[in-house]
């Protein structure tokens, strides 16, 4: 198993920075982990690594103006979410050209979930298997988020981001360091009841529901962040995809705790990563099988 890091031109100078986990053999198919928001690559790595080892050919990537592909200042970088759905897009792309004709799957964390209904080449994406995500719409989040939550977006994101020009999280412990135009979006997407198809009107909707692959989402039952009522918000904006959501408890996996970011601890490789490539074989012989 070899990784290779490549720069993709994604639009203007802006530059997103993927890491390609090749597999020994011939892969089986494909796969682009999306990650949660203000989470590196690199938090993937021990992940990518092991699915590579399944046969699989892996992409992880940072959004621009995170990780590697943080190349200008972020007082001083125009981006928004919608930027960060076409550094998406960049890398399902060269993904699907070194596929040379095998199904691409995409597995999103958290917010890695939830941009993949807006992206323009969804109709490449094979299935998704969406962890730890779900809206992030105030009333939907977890009781210990929710407490604080208004506070949140009302003072310290507008006032913050005013005073930084961009979103100094670590300084706050909350999120990480965001682009003030991600942050102020993502707020916007986080205090209407239909989170990203409700806050950007039909256009987003629109493309939500043409989405045709096959989602799983696995909805962990002591993440502190995302309850399931929001998890089944984001599960039905993907109104014309099959779909279903699978609820996990760190009982099942023998463990004290998942939380929102421990799925990919490689404590649990023998747990909830097989289970994660089983859902990935799972689509593959659906398809081959309607085929």
């Amino acid at each position: 198993m070899r990784a290779r890091q490549l720069d993709l031109a994604s639009t203007g100078d802006a530059l997103v920075a993927t890491r390609f986990y090749e597999p020994l053999d011939t892969p089986r198919a494909a796969v682009v982990i999306g990650g949660a928001m203000g989470v590196k690559q690199d938090y993937y790595a021990a992940f990518a690594q092991w699915l590579a080892s399944q046969g699989y050919l892996v992409a992880s990537f940072d959004y621009r103006g995170m990780g590697d592909s943080q190349r200008t200042p972020l007082n001083r970088l125009q981006a928004d979410l919608f930027d960060w759905a076409d550094d998406f897009d960049a890398v399902i792309a060269e993904t699907v050209r070194r596929a040379h004709g095998l199904p691409v799957y995409v597995i999103g964390h958290s917010l890695g979930a939830q941009l993949p209904g807006m992206l323009k080449h969804r109709d490449r994406i094979a299935g998704l298997v969406s962890i730890a995500a779900g809206s992030g719409y105030w009333r939907d989040n977890a009781p210990q988020l929710k407490r604080m939550v208004l506070y949140f977006w009302y003072v310290l994101v507008p006032l913050a981001t005013r005073l930084f020009g961009y979103f100094p999280g670590r300084r706050f412990r909350k999120v990480g360091n965001l682009p003030a135009g991600v942050v102020m979006q993502w707020r916007k997407w986080c205090l209407n009841p239909r989170y990203h198809v409700g806050a950007e009107g039909d256009a987003v909707r629109e493309k939500f529901e043409s989405a045709r692959f096959p989602l799983v989402a696995l909805s962990i039952t002591d993440d502190e962040l995302m309850t399931e009522r929001g998890t089944r918000v984001l599960v039905d904006c993907y109104a014309n995809a099959p779909r279903r959501v699978e609820r996990i408890a760190p009982a099942d996996v023998q463990a004290r705790r998942i939380g929102h970011f421990g799925f990919f601890r490689d404590q649990f490789k023998t747990s909830l990563w097989t289970r994660t490539l089983a859902l990935l074989q799972g689509f593959q012989l659906s398809q081959e099988t309607a085929a």
